[in-house]
């Protein structure tokens, strides 16, 4: 028989390694990163802007609903002048914010303090300045964006607009400073302006009498601070208001003073 002739086996080469290019590799990767890194960021203005206002919004209906819940099971009683609201606990409600340029039905709890705890809550008060009709600054904070965004629209204030402090048994009625003729927030009544711009190292805003640290206060002031501009913490936008006259009592006046009735 014939020797079967038997063939060669072919013979595998790997194939010639791949030339990889550093700088395409590198932008690559970079891309990404960038990617990722866009994501990440919306996910943070997603949560700053909406999920932290639905947040705040609950916990200031809780704070609305438990301070309404409170003062109805003790009802005002007549007082002349209302009664000191005396120490507020750090945390906790105990007034409300009325502002009817920014709507009529434009009303935040107050709590004491002004912590990132309280702020997450509502407008917060300045521990250490004056209560509402004290004489001295009852100065509030409040956030202007995320965290329920009290005071988005505090540029839309205009001087003699009202903004009204309801407590447990009264009504307060401020009014903002400034030229009410020109409609100029930066004219200086008694050397306070309406609005003013300043770096947030500028705490004489909350002094006594605002601007003036160290002077004796004479009257009854309320100031408003928040971020500026929005979307930005580099600045502060400040808000100055007088107390226009003596409290109105909550008794006489279940639905308060005429300026939250188009007055």
């Amino acid at each position: 028989m014939d020797d079967v002739a038997t063939a060669e086996p072919i013979e595998r080469r790997p194939p010639p390694p791949v030339q990889r290019d550093p700088v395409g590799t590198f932008m690559r990767a970079l891309g990404e990163l960038m990617v990722t890194a866009g994501a990440v960021l919306l996910l943070f203005v997603v949560y700053e802007l909406y999920v932290t206002d639905l947040l705040s919004d609950r916990a200031q209906d809780d704070l609305t609903h438990e301070l309404r819940d409170e003062w109805e099971a003790a009802p005002p009683v007549p007082a002349a002048p209302p009664a000191p609201i005396g120490d507020v606990p750090v945390g906790q409600a105990f007034a409300f914010l009325h502002i009817p340029r920014l709507g009529d039905d434009y009303a935040r709890a107050i709590v004491e303090g002004t912590s990132q705890d309280e702020l997450a809550q509502g407008p917060g008060h300045y521990v250490d300045t004056a209560m509402p009709g004290e004489a001295g600054n009852f100065a509030v904070a409040g956030h202007r964006v995320g965290k329920g965004s009290p005071f988005l629209d505090l540029d839309q204030l205009q001087p003699g607009d009202a903004i009204v402090v309801e407590t447990a048994d009264a009504w307060y009625e401020y009014r903002v400073l400034g030229d009410q003729q020109t409609g100029d927030l930066s004219v200086a009544v008694d050397g306070v302006p309406g609005r003013q711009i300043v770096d947030p190292s500028a705490v004489d805003v909350i002094a006594p009498v605002p601007g003036q640290p160290g002077a004796a206060a004479a009257g009854s002031y309320l100031t408003l601070t928040t971020c500026h501009p929005k979307f930005s913490a580099a600045q502060r936008m400040i808000v100055h208001a007088v107390l226009t006259g003596p409290p109105v009592a909550r008794s006489e006046a279940p639905e308060g003073p005429a300026a939250l009735q188009g007055g």
